[in-house]
């Protein structure tokens, strides 16, 4: 039995000797046999340095070098497509979330689930916009998409194998891996757990990307924006239809009435105004269709860097020392 864990990583020289330090205290307590797959989503600081150095002492690291920066929902796929283990599980490396409830899930997949969710239920450590914007995202989500998204659970969670070969045949451009872990199933059950301040580093979401992020998960599984402007339209339509009638009646009881060039401006500006955003909303959906019919892979891999080993990854001193590092260069997914 093998429990894979899988970090991406950005920029993030400075977080990983703490997060090393710390997962090593859970995982090399389990009677089991684990790997940390670390993957680069192109960063430009010393990352791949730090990791390879590291590598060196620990052969339980596999890294995953992406060819640039894909975005971590790309560098997430690329993860669970390497993973080897029986166990998947995604963490961040800023440690707010505690890698020691990874033994909770553990316990909780051998019960039988089959996926063990990491739910938040103190986020003090968020400003109060971010949680705020979230509480809104997931009831706006929840209220026009469907699967639902538990609230308050990010990718921070515990897979059996067969849920990720599941996600492994999903090969959508635009990912959204919150619903796609949703939209697959199986057998779930929570772990509740406080999350941490960040320990180093800044976080890589900002307002602009966080706002793009819901997006993508809107579109990505719903279609009510696009169906929500067919009533819009009638609703314009029918007070056209009324202020036209009212018009017409008041013109054949006082006469013919004087045109008011700032209401004529008012209705063209608000018309076109509801014109540009229902063009704006089928945009989104276009370009969505556009970026899939290209089929281009999720991401690329430069290289993957893996130690060859032959015995147990629970106890590092037992590594043979003429234990060598395999680079394997692979086209992408």
């Amino acid at each position: 039995m093998m429990l894979s864990i899988i970090i991406p990583v950005f920029n993030e020289a400075e977080a990983i000797l703490p997060f090393l330090s710390e997962i090593s205290k859970t995982v090399k307590s389990l009677p089991i046999q684990y790997e940390l797959i670390f993957v680069n989503d192109g960063s430009t600081d010393s990352t791949l340095q730090t990791l390879l150095q590291e590598q060196e002492k620990d052969h339980s690291i596999r890294i995953i070098d992406l060819s640039r920066n894909f975005g971590k929902e790309a560098a997430l796929t690329a993860g669970l497509t390497a993973a080897k283990g029986d166990a998947i599980v995604p963490i961040d490396v800023d440690l707010q979330d505690p890698p020691e409830i990874i033994i909770e899930m553990l316990g909780k997949w051998k019960e039988g689930y089959e996926v063990v969710l990491g739910r938040r239920i103190n986020r003090n450590s968020d400003s109060w916009a971010k949680r705020s914007t979230a509480n809104w995202f997931y009831r706006l989500h929840n209220r026009i998409a469907q699967p639902r998204l538990p609230e308050d659970v990010g990718d921070f969670r515990l897979m059996d194998r067969k849920v990720v070969i599941a996600l492994n045949r999903l090969f959508e451009s635009h990912r959204f891996m919150k619903g796609l872990f949703a939209w697959v199933g199986f057998r779930t059950t929570i772990v509740d757990y406080v999350r941490a301040p960040r320990f180093n580093g800044t976080s890589k979401f900002n307002g602009w990307k966080l706002w793009n992020f819901a997006i993508e998960g809107i579109t990505s599984f719903s279609t009510s924006p696009l169906r929500i402007w067919t009533y819009v339209g009638l609703i314009v339509s029918f007070a056209a239809f009324a202020f036209g009638a009212f018009i017409s009646l008041r013109t054949a009881i006082y006469g013919v009435d004087v045109p008011g060039y700032a209401s004529i401006v008012v209705a063209v500006t608000f018309i076109g105004g509801l014109q540009l955003t229902g063009i704006g909303v089928l945009g989104e959906y276009l370009g969505r269709a556009y970026i899939e019919t290209k089929r281009r892979p999720i991401f690329i891999v430069r290289e993957i860097f893996e130690m060859e080993i032959g015995t147990s990854q629970n106890d590092n001193s037992l590594l043979p020392p003429q234990a060598s590092r395999t680079v394997r260069s692979q086209p992408g997914n």
